[in-house]
């Protein structure tokens, strides 16, 4: 069973444009649970542009299914996380001041830094996932990290689907097997949505979780939050 994880960032964003609480985004978490999400994933930068630090702890008390936090590992990041004590952690490459995630982790360049990472997680019993490419060398590394995961970039695969659905899952395809037989668990994110996700989710053998906000926050201004996530999770089904 594939899980869904809802990424309420673009909810934060919305209400911080209008300085007030609407949208609630704590409220946003609880129906996403409600209406069948899996899990809720947050994604909070230092210039608390979207979900801010007092959103995390408020969450981590009303999440009832799994949080996911994101996030590059900053000292004061590992801080926050290690105070909230989330599901899961995933570690991302980006620049703090990034607009969205653009590729994944180069972990031949940062393999001391991230096993010292994943330790530090590791001991809170926070599980860990690794934002990689679809490259089977990179996953092998990750693995090395003590990572429980590593969360395949999808934005690859969502460029070319449209073109070329075949080639497009192909590296996708190869690096989940290769996850798998590392001991890896497989999470994918980054413009899936309920053109794409189907496909992704019967071609690839091993898939324990997909992130999915923009474009799921999206669909619901016009489906509405409850027939949105359903749709959604129609598409991971076997």
């Amino acid at each position: 069973m594939t899980h869904l994880s809802v990424n309420i960032n673009k909810v934060a964003t919305l209400r911080n444009a209008r300085g007030e609480n609407v949208p609630n985004v704590q409220q946003v978490a609880i129906d996403c649970e409600a209406f069948g999400a899996e899990g809720i994933t947050v994604h909070p930068r230092p210039d608390e542009r979207h979900i801010r630090h007092d959103d995390v702890f408020k969450l981590r008390s009303l999440v009832k299914t799994e949080l996911n936090i994101e996030g590059y590992p900053s000292e004061d990041f590992l801080n926050l996380v290690l105070k909230a004590r989330p599901s899961q952690v995933t570690l991302v490459p980006d620049d703090p001041s990034a607009i969205t995630s653009d590729a994944g982790w180069d972990v031949a360049g940062h393999m001391e830094m991230l096993t010292a990472v994943v330790d530090r997680l590791k001991e809170a019993n926070i599980r860990t996932s690794i934002f990689v490419d679809p490259d089977p060398e990179q996953i092998k590394l990750a693995a090395k990290t003590g990572a429980d995961r590593v969360e395949l970039y999808t934005k690859p695969y969502a460029d070319l689907y449209e073109q070329d659905p075949e080639a497009a899952v192909a590296p996708y395809v190869i690096a989940s097997e290769t996850a798998h037989r590392c001991g890896l668990g497989v999470n994918a994110g980054h413009d899936l949505n309920l053109s794409n996700l189907a496909f992704l989710r019967q071609r690839l053998p091993y898939l324990n979780e997909v992130s999915i906000g923009h474009a799921l926050i999206s669909d619901a201004l016009y489906l509405g939050l409850k027939d949105t996530i359903a749709k959604y999770k129609e598409c991971l089904k076997k």
